[in-house]
């Protein structure tokens, strides 16, 4: 079974190149889905109020994640230490989602991990794939989803590894500057390439 790392940064349009693959058919274990669904396991969201204080609870005592994203990302340290609470537990996870489809008898199964090379999870992939987009792209992009200010676009961009230093680990790389046909269109390219040279 081949493993492709899925990645790339904030606002790049890597969530839209999974739901092509998805569409695909592939096979898709979704690194985001798994960090979401930690906090609804009280112990671990009592473990994050000890950290980061109980102004990163809404009303109902769930989560807030904007409140908590606008403490981690002005705040390395804190984001480092969010982290450290995360991260072993999400990597476990994944490391079950790949043991199931292997035992299922997959071909094929995508990581979608936005932090997959900062979070040491390269070792669970055969190959990295990077989508990436021009800068004033990604900023627009983010403005729009998020409904934040061009400053804490930015402040998010920066706040991640550079897009320089993702290109070093990739094996191919989509730039989604573009438009969806465009994309779909190097979709299907790289579906090719995989199957060229993984099953050839």
């Amino acid at each position: 079974m081949i493993v492709i790392g899925l990645t790339g940064s904030i606002g790049s349009g890597k969530s839209t190149v999974s739901n092509i693959l998805k569409k695909k058919n592939m096979d898709i274990i979704d690194a985001d889905e798994i960090s979401r669904k930690i906090f609804d396991d009280k112990k671990a969201l009592d473990v994050l109020v000890e950290h980061f204080g109980s102004e990163i609870l809404n009303s109902d005592n769930v989560l807030d994640r904007k409140k908590l994203g606008s403490i981690v990302f002005s705040d390395e340290d804190k984001l480092k230490k969010l982290n450290s609470i995360t991260h072993p537990i999400i990597i476990n996870n994944i490391k079950d989602g790949i043991d199931k489809f292997n035992k299922q008898g997959k071909k094929i199964v995508i990581l979608d991990a936005p932090l997959l090379i900062e979070a040491n999870l390269l070792d669970l992939v055969d190959m990295v794939l990077l989508v990436m987009c021009n800068e004033n792209v990604q900023i627009k992009r983010i403005i729009k989803r998020d409904n934040i200010s061009k400053e804490d676009a930015i402040l998010r961009i920066r706040s991640q590894m550079s897009v320089e230093d993702k290109k070093k680990y990739a094996d191919y790389i989509i730039d989604n500057s573009y438009n969806q046909d465009k994309l779909e269109a190097d979709v299907e390219k790289f579906c090719n390439y995989v199957e060229e040279t993984c099953f050839d």
